[in-house]
């Protein structure tokens, strides 16, 4: 009776202890299903890694934080480099990432931008002959990748959270010290790639579009999934690549049948130093580009028509952040040849026959967003994410994000390693499901003790 008991109490344990890692492992991941309707134009998707990568000890406010470089993993193949331009806000290990414009960051209202953007320019990692930068900066002591690293971020969170950084190390923080004085104010850099529309849509016989490429790749492949339908320019012409500034349009033959077809414009380039990175659909710490391997990179529009003559309101949405209104701006463009009522967030407008219809939904700051947009002609759309466009500091904060598990490199410490064990400031994603497990443990230290007591009465 006693094995029966003790077996039983074990195979509780094991499945409460299933349960608790599963619950763990959900709310994990919660984040970036989430972000699954989230619609953009293009930029790049990257996954961030665990860890620093040359790194060492900071402080902030007096606060004890690792600094260093980031590493990120490219949607498609590549790697990135990047810095924190947010020091308050936790990392979250594995979070995706888009790259978006200064606009939609928290950059958007910080006059120092282009002070960063210098700074990324000028120092490590694109200045890779670290006796050089030590040089101009005037070092003399021992100056290591470490210290390069340090001394970087140091100095762009000066400029973008405008908080009291400094270096552990001697040398790290004279290099600091030099950025600081040294960064001019540059222009923001340009986007990998991206299209000035996600969808476009009308009646066959017609050409849809323009949709414009806006691209540092110096050509971009074009292909297209619809049958009977082709890319073409303004004059008709086919069309199978792209560069800066090509228009493409969707020509559907008259008598197509309605339907849908997707075109993708795909090529590889080196993204610019100083492009932002937001998380998709979660809270985490905003990341500026500091370096580029050759990436692939792709964004995709949506062409939808109708065969009848007549065919009412033709209606295409898309959404994007805008930090300057403090929400997401909504925006449906009518091809039909009627007017058509939608609702945006609950709201009705009247989007007339060749025009659209721009509305900015307010979204608090780091809220989560479900915006719906529903119309006649099958529209039916929703856009999610997570407003980011402050750091943490300007709404109140005055802690920077907490100490990794992995204590920084004491001060004076020259080891240059290619890749630190250090974990990333702040929490990552393994958080909820070490809070899973105690859950479980400390269910199943419940039962056993409630077994065990009826055991001993017995």
């Amino acid at each position: 009776m006693f094995r029966i008991r003790r077996r039983a109490t074990a195979r509780l344990s094991a499945a409460i202890l299933v349960a608790g890692l599963s619950v763990g492992g959900s709310l994990a991941t919660a984040g970036l299903a989430a972000a699954d309707g989230h619609n953009t134009a293009g930029g790049t998707l990257a996954t961030l890694r665990g860890g620093l990568q040359h790194s060492g000890g900071a402080t902030i406010d007096g606060k004890n934080v690792s600094a260093g470089l980031f590493t990120m993993d490219v949607q498609g193949g590549g790697t990135l480099q990047s810095y924190c331009i947010d020091a308050h806000t936790p990392t979250k290990t594995n979070a995706q990432y888009q790259e978006v414009a200064w606009a939609q960051s928290s950059l958007h209202a910080n006059p120092d931008a282009g002070k960063i953007h210098w700074i990324l320019k000028n120092s490590f990692p694109q200045v890779g002959d670290v006796a050089a930068l030590a040089k101009a900066a005037g070092i003399t002591g021992e100056f290591t990748k470490n210290d390069a690293a340090v001394g970087t971020q140091v100095a762009i969170w000066r400029f973008s959270d405008h908080v009291k950084a400094e270096a552990k190390d001697a040398e790290a923080e004279q290099l600091a010290d030099y950025l600081e004085k040294s960064a001019q104010s540059l222009q923001e850099p340009g986007v990998s790639l991206s299209l000035s529309s996600n969808a476009v849509a009308g009646k066959a016989g017609e050409k849809l579009g323009p949709v414009t490429v806006d691209t540092n790749a110096g050509s971009a492949a074009v292909k297209v999934e619809g049958a009977g339908v082709k890319v073409v320019d303004a004059s008709g012409n086919a069309v199978t690549s792209a560069s800066d500034g090509t228009e493409l349009y969707v020509d559907v033959p008259a008598g197509t049948t309605a339907g849908t077809a997707q075109v993708t414009v795909e090529g590889s380039a080196q993204l610019s130093v100083g492009r932002a990175f937001t998380g998709v659909g979660v809270k985490t710490q905003t990341q500026i580009l500091a370096g580029s391997s050759e990436n692939k990179v792709a964004s995709s529009f949506t062409a939808s028509w109708d065969d009848k003559e007549t065919v009412g309101a033709v209606l295409a949405a898309e959404a994007v952040k805008n930090c300057a209104k403090g929400g997401v701006e909504v925006k449906v463009t009518n091809t039909g040849d009627e007017a058509g009522e939608v609702s945006i967030g609950g709201e009705k407008h009247t989007v007339e026959a060749g025009k659209d219809v721009t509305v900015t939904v307010p979204v608090k700051e780091d809220a989560e967003y479900s915006i719906a947009v529903t119309g006649p002609n099958g529209l039916d759309q929703t856009f999610t994410g997570v407003l980011d466009c402050q750091t943490a500091g300007e709404g109140g904060s005055t802690t920077p994000s907490p100490e990794p598990s992995a204590a920084p490199s004491p001060a004076g410490d020259k080891g240059d390693s290619a890749d630190s064990n250090l974990a990333e400031t702040g929490s990552n994603s393994a958080t909820p499901v070490i809070a899973g497990v105690a859950v479980a443990l400390v269910v199943v230290g419940g039962v056993t003790m409630l077994v065990l007591r009826k055991r001993k009465s017995a």
